[in-house]
């Protein structure tokens, strides 16, 4: 075994992340991922250091012919308690099959994602010919838009619900990843390192265009709002909603495509959203999100069938997805304190 992986294994064993190791030696926290990468090779010194703090010779860390069964290792007393089993193995073929299907399921659920959105759209549509045609022979009756709009819009959401999950059913086998420490065979954290690296600036692009879309989506409504106000803003103003969903649903793709690739990588360099520390939290979050959105459905289901609010209603879910990000962080901060 490689100085690399016995660096890695080691700190996992005593339950330290990065971070701590870099702290306890004095060095930046890179310096340690790119030891463990085998992208860089500590110095004399240094190996020193790392043989009184794990305990084990320098002889054991530099020759690769030991293993961890010759030297005396750590106790199970001192495996990290929030998973109290050992670490979950990811070979490089796992690693490689994992952040392909990962990219295949990320335009896929972005795009149920966009039907569901988008779902409203022809409703909106029909409803403002309907208005149009109002003082004529309208072209088409306001009970017959509604059939025909409610009906697409409950087959684009079924649509686009089995599209996520088609996508994402296959994904279950790498579950862990989300929830469990892993250890990841040689070469593999460079690889993903390597990969996460070459992707960010086509990651900060694809945030910058989904964000901007999703903050233009709001100029339809107001340019009807300060031109029609007084006049056929009404009409109109059915017309702007259903191009606002429009450009929503075109940011919000762009946003669901990469932060699914984005987190792929993160979920094996055990980063951003996928630290030790985040993983023991996850499961209580889950349940928090699960609950929470399945509300927040219901109660636009019920408003927009309800008041036949259809032209308003699309406002819920900005809203709920600015209160969503506040009960995470609340129920996240709750949780470190309780522990």
């Amino acid at each position: 075994m490689i100085l690399a992986d016995k660096i890695l294994n080691l700190r996992k064993k005593n339950g330290w992340s990065q971070e701590e190791l870099a702290q306890q030696l004095g060095v930046s926290r890179q310096s340690v991922s790119k030891w463990e990468g085998a992208q860089a090779i500590p110095d004399i010194e240094r190996i020193i250091d790392l043989s009184r703090l794990f305990g084990v010779s320098t002889d054991f860390l530099i020759r690769d012919e030991l293993e961890f069964e010759e030297p005396t290792m750590t106790t199970a007393a001192q495996l990290p308690v929030e998973t109290g089993r050992p670490l979950r193995h990811v070979s490089m073929e796992e690693a490689n099959e994992f952040l392909t299907m990962k990219a295949r399921a990320a335009g896929r659920v972005a795009g149920g994602v966009s039907l569901c959105i988008l779902s409203s759209v022809l409703l909106l549509v029909l409803l403002g010919l309907t208005a149009t045609s109002a003082s004529t022979s309208p072209l088409i009756t306001e009970e017959a838009a509604v059939a025909i709009g409610v009906t697409t819009l409950l087959l684009m959401v079924t649509a686009g619900v089995a599209v996520i999950l088609m996508a994402t059913m296959p994904l279950k086998r790498f579950e862990f990843l989300e929830t469990e420490r892993i250890e990841t065979e040689y070469g593999v954290r460079g690889m993903v390192r390597a990969r996460f690296d070459q992707y960010q600036e086509s990651h900060t692009r694809h945030i910058v265009l989904g964000v901007g879309l999703c903050i233009l989506s709001a100029v339809p409504i107001i340019v009807v709002t300060v031109n029609w106000a007084e006049s056929s803003g009404g009409v109109i103003s059915i017309f702007a909603t259903a191009l606002t969903l429009a450009l929503v649903a075109l940011g919000v793709n762009l946003l669901v495509r990469t932060s699914i690739v984005n987190g792929s990588y993160q979920q094996l360099l055990e980063e951003g959203d996928y630290t030790p520390e985040q993983k023991a939290e996850r499961p209580i979050l889950s349940r928090i999100s699960g609950i929470y959105w399945l509300l927040v459905v219901a109660g636009y289901l019920a408003y927009s069938f309800g008041w036949n609010a259809w032209e308003s209603s699309w406002i819920i879910w900005p809203v709920a997805a600015v209160i969503y990000g506040a009960l995470i962080g609340l129920a996240s901060l709750v949780i470190k304190r309780g522990k």
